[in-house]
């Protein structure tokens, strides 16, 4: 008999979302519904950026944590309402990151601002707020209003905290991971600790999934930034160095700027003030000679090793074991 750690091994990410697959498909056709307006820019923007390739993975963990806590996803409503929801918040956020970040390629096509201009891509961001918040109110449950609305802000002040950051070389680790909690982190949690909520489980529970997010999050944006200097847009779906590009201090450069020479600290630091790509070889030089892209990555496996062992309170079951296995995913993949 094979072990529990090889059974979840082999378990592939197609096979946990094969758990879900009827709950899945009844998100994917509300977002559809939910997406009609009588404004015919949003109907054109909202679906082409919704269609174009993301993984659903948050939607999908609130479908996978109730399911772990004992919820049917394929007949419940309130699990299938809070998904959708959950995705038109992280829409709405790609949205304006675009527009700030003044982005023009993402998931291997065109920005919805590079199309369309700036203020239609964040108006209808604005749009997707609004509907979630509508859907939230059909849900009729205070407790699920309460965290999605608390998430919601806790989003917005992560990307002001960001747009304070940029092009500021002197960011701490302890502040990069305070942004990226808030703005990336704090989505993945009201995901899980969602799913407990709507299936009505115990206080500890329910914190022990809002930490598994937390702690999933936090190790998938930390991945998504080591990508950045190793991935190209074929297989990222985005230019690499483009977070160097954009002035972002994020991990790889504040271990590249703490392990590297006095020189090769300030030459990351002038690339990180200056922006643009002027400095690319060089910083890609430097972080391979400090070894930050790996030292990156074990700082992420600790976060996908935590969100692991905060799922130690549910029964075992196939749910659990696909949220153990995305854990693992978010710091093996490759896009």
């Amino acid at each position: 008999m094979n072990s529990p750690a090889t059974q979840l091994m082999t378990l592939s990410i197609e096979d946990c979302r094969a758990l879900i697959a009827p709950g899945m498909d009844r998100v994917d056709d509300l977002i559809r519904r939910r997406l009609a307006s009588e404004v015919v820019l949003i109907n054109q923007l909202s679906t082409y950026i919704i269609g174009s390739g993301g993984k659903r993975l948050r939607p999908q963990l609130v479908l996978l944590a109730a399911g772990a806590c004992g919820l049917d996803t394929a007949t419940e409503p309130h699990p299938v309402t809070v998904a959708a929801i959950i995705e038109f918040i992280h829409t709405a956020t790609l949205l304006h990151d675009d527009v700030v970040d003044a982005s023009d390629l993402r998931r291997g096509q065109d920005t919805a601002n590079a199309v369309w201009g700036n203020e239609a891509a964040v108006l209808v961001g604005d749009f997707l707020y609004s509907r979630s918040f509508e859907m939230m109110v059909e849900v009729g449950n205070i407790e699920v209003m309460s965290i999605l609305a608390s998430t919601t802000n806790r989003i917005a002040e992560g990307e002001v905290m960001q747009l304070l950051n940029v092009r500021e070389p002197g960011i701490t680790e302890a502040q990069y991971i305070e942004v990226i909690e808030a703005k990336t982190a704090r989505l993945f949690q009201a995901a899980t600790e969602l799913g407990a909520v709507l299936a009505g489980e115990s206080t500890d529970r329910q914190a022990a999934l809002a930490s598994f997010g937390m702690h999933l999050g936090t190790a998938f944006q930390i991945a998504d930034d080591v990508l950045d200097y190793q991935s190209d847009s074929e297989t990222m779906g985005k230019n690499i160095g483009d977070d160097l590009a954009e002035g972002k201090t994020t991990l790889p450069l504040i271990y590249a700027m703490r392990d590297g020479t006095a020189e090769q600290a300030a030459t990351v630091a002038t690339a990180i003030r200056e922006g643009g790509l002027g400095h690319l070889a060089e910083v890609l030089d430097i972080i391979k000679k400090t070894d930050a892209l790996n030292n990156s990555m074990k700082r992420a496996a600790e976060s996908a090793e935590s969100a692991v062992a905060a799922l130690a309170l549910l029964p075992e079951s196939p749910y659990r074991q696909a949220l153990e296995r995305i854990a693992l995913y978010s710091i093996e993949r490759t896009s």
